[in-house]
């Protein structure tokens, strides 16, 4: 049979096949001859006739000698409504114990993405009902936006707020699409729980490939979750939320496969191909004329170091970037958002309106010269400053503390009712702030409110 190889080595989830007749294409799906449950997908050659390959199953039953047989076929998912509400794997196999998905036809993982002619921009405001977020980096339909911060400065929480907001709370219509990317199992069924509870998870479909699976898993995990996203967009033309937890665990499984694949490293040890993974998985997530996809992506900063590479492979498309700070959370202003270093694209008077835009531009004005007085504070204290500077940092204290707020879903930890503050609401709070209309109130007034009305005494 010609399309028969060797296992000839394997390290890790590493596998190496020789074939000596007929050679697999890259992506093709290779299943062990004795047991066809046993996958693997080939990844890199690693001679002109053999292959690295990305086993997608236990290692158990695999030694050099064995057969395996290719199956010409890349991975395939099934795709219909009937994805819809359910939790899967890479494969679109059912994990959630509700038996098996319903399926009107089938796609493979890995396709190009839209042509520069079908693609589409939008300008609509997708309002989270955070403050921070909606007035310095505002999220539009179609458009991508990242939450970037080190361990435990509330990522996950961030992500799963705007879900709650968008998706519950809001009641988008459209679908989304959650991929759980090399993060705790625990999470994964804590959101799943919540969509159950708010009876949504008819609305949306889960691929989740978890800290616990090896780095094969976790890095195809992206594309399965792409690749529906597409179908929900060009087959039902259904607008789509893609949401990702956490991107950076792809680009992670990415480089632990280079690393059993021998390949030499590039810029801070990661893989040389990270641009272009990123890139296979980013420029996937577009916009066409009847759809949007709207992705909105945490990314763990690891050792707080925003200048890692893998961190930056995955800022040039972006949108809007919240970056969340550990400085900010030690402060206990929550949620952490380092306010002068979040930015968006969006941020203009085209897309925000011309107050908007007016008001977020004199805020990180005003944010910018109260840091620059903080190391006189330090030194000599606040009582020393001139009448003029003492006004500019009391100010930017009060719009530091405003942007604190209480979340819905931390509500059972917090015994805090969460708010849901609207876009115009909280410009219009900051121009009053700005303007000296609160110069009377103590700063600590304005912490962890929603509208500045809920200060009673003014």
């Amino acid at each position: 049979m010609n399309n028969t190889g060797l296992i000839i080595g394997i390290q890790g989830q590493i596998i190496e096949v020789e074939f000596k007749n007929d050679q697999p294409s890259m992506h093709d799906i290779l299943v062990l001859e004795k047991d066809s449950s046993i996958k693997m997908q080939v990844a890199f050659p690693s001679s002109p006739s053999s292959f690295f390959c990305l086993i997608l199953s236990s290692t158990d039953k695999l030694s050099r000698g064995l057969k395996v047989i290719n199956t010409g076929k890349p991975i395939i998912i099934p795709t219909g409504p009937g994805l819809l509400g359910r939790a899967m794997n890479i494969f679109g196999e059912p994990i959630d114990g509700l038996g098996e998905i319903r399926k009107t036809g089938e796609k493979p993982i890995y396709e190009a993405g839209l042509d520069y002619a079908e693609t589409t921009k939008y300008n609509d405001i997708l309002e989270t009902g955070i403050k921070a977020i909606d007035f310095l980096s505002p999220i539009i339909r179609g458009g991508k936006i990242g939450l970037f911060g080190g361990a435990g400065v509330g990522k996950t929480i961030l992500l799963t707020e705007i879900i709650h907001n968008i998706i519950i709370l809001r009641g988008r219509k459209g679908v989304s699409v959650f991929a759980g990317i090399g993060e705790r199992i625990r999470e994964g069924h804590e959101l799943y729980q919540t969509l159950v509870e708010k009876k949504v998870l008819p609305s949306v479909s889960l691929i989740l490939g978890t800290m616990g699976e090896n780095p094969a898993i976790r890095f195809l995990t992206g594309y399965t979750a792409v690749a529906l996203a597409e179908y929900f967009r060009d087959s039902l033309k259904k607008d789509v939320l893609f949401f990702i937890d956490n991107i950076f665990r792809f680009a992670q499984a990415g480089n632990e496969l280079s690393v059993l694949m021998n390949t030499i490293p590039s810029e801070d040890g990661y893989q040389a191909t990270l641009t272009s993974e990123m890139a296979s998985l980013h420029e996937r997530l577009i916009s066409n004329k009847d759809s949007s996809i709207t992705s909105i992506e945490a990314i763990y900063v690891p050792n707080d170091d925003i200048l890692d590479q893998g961190v930056q492979a995955i800022f040039p498309y972006l949108d809007s970037s919240v970056i969340l700070s550990r400085s900010v959370y030690q402060e206990g202003l929550l949620p952490a958002i380092d306010l002068l270093s979040s930015s968006s694209a969006s941020l203009n008077p085209e897309t925000v309106g011309q107050l908007h835009y007016n008001v977020a531009i004199k805020t990180l004005n005003l944010l910018k010269q109260a840091t620059s007085l903080d190391r006189i504070v330090s030194l000599v204290g606040e009582a020393e400053l001139s009448s003029g500077d003492k006004l500019i940092y009391e100010r930017a204290k009060k719009i530091r503390n405003f942007m604190t707020q209480n979340f819905f879903v931390t509500e059972n930890q917090t015994g805090r009712k969460g708010s849901y503050v609207p876009r115009e609401t909280t410009v219009t709070d900051v121009n009053d702030l700005l303007s000296g209309k609160y110069d009377e109130i103590t700063d600590d007034k304005f912490s962890y409110i929603g509208s500045l009305k809920e200060i009673t005494n003014v």
